[in-house]
């Protein structure tokens, strides 16, 4: 959990001594970046752990203010609103969380999704996983797998910025299911309600994905392990060709990720609502 602390950064990125104590030369500015390197941010955007042999690291592309309506249209306004109330959310706007992540296994570097990138103006606070990514000090260039648990724009739009596409190694190979190819090569959204310019943005950013990385697109029909003990299998639901991934070993297996969409509190305490 990520605490947020509105607290001045020092202009020349100076620990500054609390009056009367002695100065360690520690202060939350130097430690809430500890080994990091590149631009310095006082609120913490990354989270590192480790999963059997495998680096996990987690990146915060930032947020996305979504209408409340998105996350509801199968529910009474009222019971949503309530809920809404209950949680400390407003009733007609939330923040959704945008999160990549990189693996390392092996010799192998894998960033999962991209972001929503930003080449969309309405949404200023996303887009922020390049420099994120540089802060950590992890080069584009050395990436050497990218997997797309699915086609929305939330999740290929970094990769279609220039400071992203142009940094990538010309043979980086962009893992997605064959199943999610084949739905946004003729997208159907009758069976959901989406606000009205959403389906079209959708599709024109699939289509700059797939137009942009065919040379790249390895697609897979239902489990195909990326790298040593990183497994991708194809699970449905959220598209018809999303998919999740995981830790395999000769005697465990371990869920590294689920698709981001399932991160918000609202898809967990209230059935009804999603």
């Amino acid at each position: 959990m990520t605490t947020h602390l509105n607290i001045p950064t020092p202009k020349d990125g100076a620990s500054q001594p609390v009056s009367g104590q002695p100065d360690s030369g520690l202060s939350l500015y130097t430690t809430s970046n500890f080994g990091g390197t590149g631009a310095q941010e006082m609120v913490s955007s990354r989270y590192a752990l480790r999963v059997g042999e495998i680096d996990v690291l987690v990146i915060s592309d930032g947020v996305l203010p979504l209408p409340t309506s998105t996350m509801s249209t199968n529910v009474d306004p009222a019971d949503r609103e309530a809920w809404f109330k209950d949680q400390y959310l407003g009733p007609d706007a939330f923040d959704w969380p945008l999160n990549v992540l990189v693996l390392r296994s092996g010799d192998q570097t894998i960033l999962v999704d991209a972001g929503l990138g930003g080449q969309f103006p309405g949404f200023p606070r996303a887009g922020q996983f390049p420099k994120r990514l540089e802060s950590a000090g992890i080069d584009l260039a050395s990436v050497t797998d990218v997997v797309i648990t699915h086609m929305h724009m939330d999740h290929i739009g970094g990769l279609l910025v220039d400071e992203v596409k142009n940094r990538l190694r010309p043979d980086v190979r962009i893992h997605v299911s064959a199943t999610e190819v084949d739905f946004w090569a003729t997208p159907d959204f009758t069976q959901t309600t989406m606000p009205t310019p959403v389906p079209d943005v959708l599709r024109s950013t699939a289509q700059q994905f797939m137009d942009a990385f065919h040379n790249q697109l390895k697609t897979f029909e239902d489990e195909y392990e990326v790298a040593p003990g990183v497994v991708v299998k194809l699970t449905g639901g959220h598209t018809p060709g999303g998919h999740n991934f995981y830790r395999a070993s000769a005697n465990l297996a371990q869920c590294v990720s689920a698709r981001r969409d399932a991160g918000h509190p609202v898809r967990h305490s209230h059935s009804l609502i999603g």
